[in-house]
């Protein structure tokens, strides 16, 4: 994808520095700034504070960051150490712990010495396959929105598809290209007029900082809204379909995604609005049934929720408390399967169900 017109990827490696770069998300949208992660420490870092975060680009960042500890230790204690501190940095998206056992998988059969080679080139794999995969979800969603397309040409007459979408699900969630917004891009590039409503998506702002900010950069028509103006833009007829992106997905469907989505899926779910997910297969555990019950629901610092960043008058950068009580802040939440339409995978579009992902990966 593309940022001030030149193309990138979330997370790049440079070889010949010994590093990988990443691009700074707790700057965005009013700065841009590359990282160098040259060591383990640098990636808990980057991954516990959010300058990288969605649970493709987690997973990738930390095989890197398998990689790069093992230049400095490659032994069986260190392996088997590192690959516990990874993961535990963020709980809830399973695509960090999946990508970390990937690399186990890998590298435990070899020699110490062996290790750091083969583990740079697994990483590189796990990002291409990222991207190929996100690129293939565009693909499966961008179907929807062709359909949606003419239909819409019947019954308003701009003809235009609405997209409403949860927190930040494009490229800089992703190695490329994003799984939510990876069908908007998609439908785009196809001629399909289409305008995506974006939830600030508050703790944080997702939303307003890095899924408007890319939508701009890509020249995607959009509108940022509150985060409680999804139901009433539903009940006017202005969102065609919502597409959201998850950090979890049990093997019967559920989805864990970021606080706020259980409630635009009741919103679609009494406005008969489609409400479809998009996910990569590594973002599927397939040893949880019930999410509600099973997935882990990270508890982040309050103070993401009594403060907030924005730009003052003067065009500086600065953080303002909004209250002086308590806040709790859990960072995601669970919509069953019932409020879900379907999942669109690398794989193509399936039900929410055991037995659609099933027919889908043979499981």
């Amino acid at each position: 994808m593309k940022l001030n017109g030149i193309a990138h990827r979330s997370v790049e490696a440079d070889p010949a520095a010994g590093c990988v770069r990443i691009l700074d998300q707790t700057l965005l949208p009013w700065r841009t700034l590359w990282l160098e992660l040259a060591t383990l420490e640098d990636t808990l870092h980057a991954i516990a504070t959010m300058q990288v975060r969605g649970a493709p680009l987690i997973g990738a960042v930390a095989a890197w960051g398998v990689a790069l500890a093992l230049r400095a230790d490659a032994s069986d204690a260190a392996l088997e150490r590192d690959a516990a501190r990874l993961v535990a940095t963020r709980p809830t998206a399973v695509n960090l712990r999946w990508a970390v056992e990937r690399m186990g998988r890998v590298l435990r059969p070899l020699p110490p010495a062996a290790r750091a080679a083969a583990a740079a080139a697994e990483a590189a794999r796990i990002a291409e396959e990222d991207a190929a995969q996100c690129a293939a979800i565009g693909q499966a969603g961008a179907e929807l929105i062709a359909d949606l397309a003419r239909r819409s040409g019947s019954r308003r007459s701009d003809g235009r598809v609405n997209v409403l979408t949860h927190c930040n699900a494009g490229w800089l969630a992703t190695v490329d290209w994003g799984t939510a917004l990876a069908p908007i891009y998609a439908a785009a590039a196809a001629g399909i007029d289409v305008h995506v409503w974006v939830d600030e998506t508050r703790p944080r702002n997702q939303g307003a900082s890095l899924t408007a900010f890319e939508l701009a950069q890509q020249g995607i028509a959009h509108t940022v809204v509150a985060d409680n103006a999804g139901g009433h833009l539903m009940q006017h007829g202005q969102v065609d379909i919502v597409i959201v992106g998850a950090d979890r997905v049990t093997r019967r469907g559920d989805v864990a995604n970021k606080i706020g989505t259980y409630l635009k899926a009741l919103a679609a779910h009494d406005n008969a609005v489609p409400f479809w997910v998009a996910v990569p297969s590594s973002t599927i555990d397939w040893t949880l049934a019930d999410g509600v019950a099973e997935i882990p629901i990270e508890e982040r610092a309050g103070r993401e929720v009594t403060h907030i960043s924005g730009r003052d008058a003067g065009g500086e950068v600065r953080e303002v408390q909004l209250t002086a009580s308590p806040a709790a802040n859990p960072a995601f939440d669970v919509t069953p399967a019932r409020l879900v339409r379907g999942l669109i995978t690398e794989r193509g579009r399936c039900p929410a169900t055991e037995a659609g992902l099933a027919a889908l990966f043979g499981r």
